[in-house]
Parts: C-alpha cells; structure tokens; sequence
C-alpha cells in the first residue's frame, strides 16, 4: 500500500510548496506546461565516481550505475515530449584519466549500447553522436554506428551522446572547414556570418540547448557545447548522476519554465508585440 502519510512536496525551485492530497498525489510531471517545453535538453552527467566513493566502491561501479539513469531519464524525456536530448558521455579530457577506468569505460560504452538499443526503438529514440568519434577503439565504433544506422527512422526523440568530445576541438574543426573553403574559392570570407559558421558545426541538424542541466553541484560547463549554449538557460542540481531520475528532469523542467527567456530585450518588451528576434540559426 503507498504511504501516504507525506503532505508536503518541496519542488526546491522556489519557496513555493506544492500540496499533495492524502488521496491524490500531485505528480511533478502533471504541473509542467507542455505548451513551453524546452525542445532540446543538454546534460553533463557529472558524479559518477563521487557516488560509488560514497558506497565504498571503485569509479567503474559509479559509471556502471550511471546507465540506469540515462535510461530513465531517456523515458522522461520521451514521456514528455522533449524532442531532443544531448548527454555529455566522454570529453577529450577523459582520455587522460587512469588507463584502467578509460578501458573500463569504452567497454560499459560497448555493453550499453549492445543492451539499450532495443530501449530506444521500444521508446522511438533516434541515436547520434558528435565529436573525434575515429579516436574511440575500433568495436566501440562500430557498435556505435550499427545502433545509429537501427535506430535511425526513429522520430520520438533525438538522443545526442557527446564522446571524445571538446567544444574547442568542434570550434576549431568548424574554423578549419571555413578556411579551407575560402582558400579553394567556394567561401567568401564576407560571407562568413553565425549561420554560416553554425552549419559546420557538429550539431548543425538539431537546435540549439534552451536548458543545460549539470548534476552533482559543480557549476561549470566544461567544455560542453560552448556555442551552442549562447542562450541557454543552465540549472545546476546537487545530485550525483547515478541518483538522477526522471522526476529530477522534470524538476529542472519546472525551474526552466519559471525563468523569463528575453534575449536581449527587456521585460516590459516582452509583453508586448514585438518582431521576432534575431535568429542566429
């Protein structure tokens, strides 16, 4: 039998409670405005070693358990209707951790795609990937590509991994594309302008982050998405990603739809007819 002995929900968005009815609970879900959906979530999925540190046991047991949190905030994300949804898997920076804990790592990354794919198709997830992808071994990429290719019709939601990713590197690939085109004569530099620039980056298919959560308090973004998270709204929660569910996605939901988005313009402007702003895209 549930207990239903909890009166009182504190969201801790605000110091506003939401009251929970003995015989009908509120669900978080239920009070996000479906009408104002983020439609691209970023997340850094930061904490895993801190978490298995706090169990007594070795990192590896933290990422290990950081799967059953991507599932289930892959399932939010569908639930709601989030359209598309980037994690941060595996920086360029991670390559230099312990030997062991990397190996350890592509070979979860291995076993979780060979596991989770039928998830996404049961859920109507498409999987891509952005960054240095040649550098992962060789069995990580191609697992990777053959779970891509399957689930490639899939049109629910569109779920990003970043790996062996630095938003520095994607920058200097995009400035490199450029240069090249303006020295073979395809590309005029007075040309060159954020549209141009935004469609040689490795997320040029999707849309920018309106939302970027970062899980287990740190309050930075790492290399992550640097252009693209211009206007985006970040949420910083202090729970380690192995503890992150659903309901915690759509409480940073809740926080991203308390917020006023005015890029640039005031408040007053906001309430009043006013052309569209300056789409960078």
């Amino acid at each position: 039998m549930p207990d239903h002995r909890l009166t009182t929900f504190d969201l801790r968005l605000s110091t506003k409670k939401y009251y929970l009815c003995p015989n009908k609970r509120m669900d978080i879900k239920e009070a996000i405005d479906k009408a104002r959906l983020p439609q691209h979530v970023a997340i850094i999925m930061d904490g895993n070693g801190r978490w298995a540190k706090e169990q007594g046991k070795l990192r590896v047991f933290g990422h290990q358990n950081g799967v059953a949190a991507v599932r289930d905030t892959v399932e939010g994300a569908v639930e709601i209707g989030i359209k598309y949804l980037t994690l941060y898997a595996f920086s360029t920076e991670n390559w230099n951790r312990p030997r062991l804990e990397v190996s350890a790592l592509m070979e979860l990354l291995v076993n979780t795609i060979n596991k989770e794919t039928k998830t996404l198709m049961d859920n109507g997830v498409k999987l891509r990937a952005i960054g240095n992808l040649p550098q992962l071994p060789t069995k990580c990429y191609n697992r990777l590509h053959e779970a891509m290719e399957k689930t490639a019709n899939n049109t629910n939601c569109t779920l990003t991994l970043a790996l062996s990713y630095s938003a520095r590197w994607e920058i200097t690939e995009a400035a490199r594309q450029l240069a090249q085109a303006v020295q073979s004569g395809r590309v005029r530099p007075e040309d060159i302008d954020e549209t141009l620039f935004a469609q040689h980056l490795a997320t040029k298919d999707i849309p920018d982050p309106e939302l970027m959560i970062r899980t287990s308090g740190e309050q930075r973004i790492s290399n992550y998405l640097l252009w693209q998270l211009a206007y985006a709204e970040l949420y910083f929660t202090d729970k380690l990603w192995p503890a992150f569910r659903r309901q915690d996605l759509f409480e940073a939901i809740m926080a991203y739809q308390k917020r006023e988005r005015r890029f640039g313009l005031t408040s007053e402007q906001l309430v009043k007819p006013q052309k569209k702003p300056f789409n960078k895209n």
